[in-house]
């Protein structure tokens, strides 16, 4: 049995490409069909990609209620691609054991939903029954090598051992020493069965992606709220560190950082009736206006769906047409905004929550992308920017990171770049380590 997991690097453009190195599925004889199990914002992406290239399979998308799903399952064999998601998956996997169904292919896309080997995403899949299993993912490692363990678990399952041991042997030598000889021997383990594909070996058309940091700085009554609150929160954590231990700060110590960070966005994200300005906004507002007026399509990415509601008001009033995007939107209508932004020059914008449209679209009408806010992974940010820079493009694509100086923002992106190291080393990813990070490394955010 073959297994690989798949690294889309750069990141991945999972449209157009089932499964890598090969241009469709097999059409065996002895039919008989393959799953492929993904978020449920992308099934719909799967089948009409499915029926892109590969007019002759038969594809179901798993869908409805508990009624309907049982008798689509019970038609497996009228079919040849099955696409169901995460979610449905650990709900009917009932279903599917009581069918004694083995398939041939089980392709999980966006693999990084199996990184916690506790959650029932990740039991369901691995209880299915496949000649080969497939895991496709642009952050194999997104905050520890647990995650790359519970990947491979799936595809192979007791080939980097137990947990236990693998931790004992890789992940604590890797992550708290920075052991050379556990990553090259860690790395020499899982590097026949990765598969790594990057824009520049296979992409050659593709034309220059720019990328910009772009700082601002507060205003005189945003910045004395802000220092005011670090002051506050770096006593208040300090002290709870004290009380309960560090291990059991967790929700606090991250309360607090995101409180820094929505102050930096806009104050009036967690405070009532505030008036003033944000030094963020006036300057992503100024980059829109002067982009739109160019002729540029823009997509701009933030991780909270409640700046939108600002930058909303602020378009409207420029009268900038745009569209948005979050965790809400339905899966058809994903489509069919996806669709009309690429195909008509009117609608300048596309508001997409980092979450909810980070992966599984494809924005190639779109030739600028802006971070309003950065992320604990740059990985994230990184696919985010892939929905513009992928196949299908024919402009330079420019990207802006918005960072305001003297800030907690600062801090993370300089965290980004200290930590990418370790798993540059590793698998060529970028990630934060947010989850690994030291009580020096949490407090130094808070200076």
């Amino acid at each position: 049995m073959l297994s690989i997991i798949v690294d889309y690097v750069e990141n991945s453009d999972q449209e157009g490409d089932l499964i890598p190195g090969q241009e469709q599925i097999e059409h065996s004889k002895n039919k008989r069909a393959s799953l492929v199990v993904c978020p449920s914002s992308l099934t719909l992406n799967w089948q009409n990609e499915a029926k892109k290239f590969t007019k002759e399979l038969k594809t179901l998308v798993v869908k409805g209620n508990l009624l309907e799903r049982k008798r689509q399952i019970s038609e497996l064999d009228n079919y040849d691609l099955i696409i169901t998601s995460y979610d449905l998956l650990k709900r009917d996997i009932d279903l599917y054991l009581e069918k004694d169904y083995k398939f041939r292919y089980i392709i999980a896309d966006e693999a990084q939903y199996l990184k916690n080997s506790n959650t029932q995403n990740a039991k369901s899949i691995k209880q299915i029954n496949a000649d080969t299993r497939y895991a496709l993912t642009g952050t194999p490692i997104e905050n520890s090598l647990a995650e790359l363990w519970s990947i491979f678990d799936f595809i192979m399952p007791g080939y980097l051992f137990t947990y236990r041991k693998f931790k004992s042997m890789y992940e604590m030598p890797i992550v708290k020493e920075e052991n050379e000889d556990a990553i090259a021997k860690l790395k020499m383990l899982i590097e026949p069965f990765v598969l790594r594909r990057t824009k520049k070996e296979v992409l050659t058309e593709l034309p220059e992606k720019t990328m910009t940091i772009l700082n601002n700085e507060m205003g005189e009554e945003q910045k004395n709220i802000y220092l005011n609150y670090l002051a506050q929160a770096k006593q208040e954590i300090a002290e709870e560190i004290d009380l309960n231990g560090y291990e059991r700060s967790q929700m606090q110590i991250l309360a607090a950082l995101t409180r820094l960070r929505q102050i930096c966005c806009h104050p009036s994200l967690f405070i009532e009736n505030y008036k003033g300005e944000s030094s963020k906004l006036e300057q992503c507002i100024e980059i829109v206006q002067d982009a739109t007026k160019g002729g540029h399509k823009i997509l701009l990415f933030s991780g909270y769906t409640s700046m939108f509601e600002i930058i909303e008001k602020e378009l409207k009033q420029k009268e900038i047409p745009y569209f948005k995007l979050t965790g809400s939107t339905k899966v058809e209508e994903r489509i069919n905004l996806v669709e009309e932004f690429n195909q008509n020059p009117k609608i300048k914008v596309f508001l997409i929550s980092l979450k909810a449209g980070g992966t599984g679209l494809n924005l190639t009408g779109a030739d600028m992308v802006i971070h309003y806010d950065p992320w604990w992974n740059s990985s994230a940010e990184n696919q985010a920017t892939d929905r513009a820079y992928r196949i299908g493009q024919k402009k330079n694509v420019q990207v802006y990171k918005l960072i305001t100086k003297n800030s907690i923002e600062e801090k993370i992106y300089e965290l980004q770049q200290k930590k990418a190291k370790l798993v540059d080393n590793m698998l060529s990813t970028k990630t934060s380590f947010i989850s690994k990070l030291s009580k020096d490394d949490i407090m130094n955010l808070f200076s």
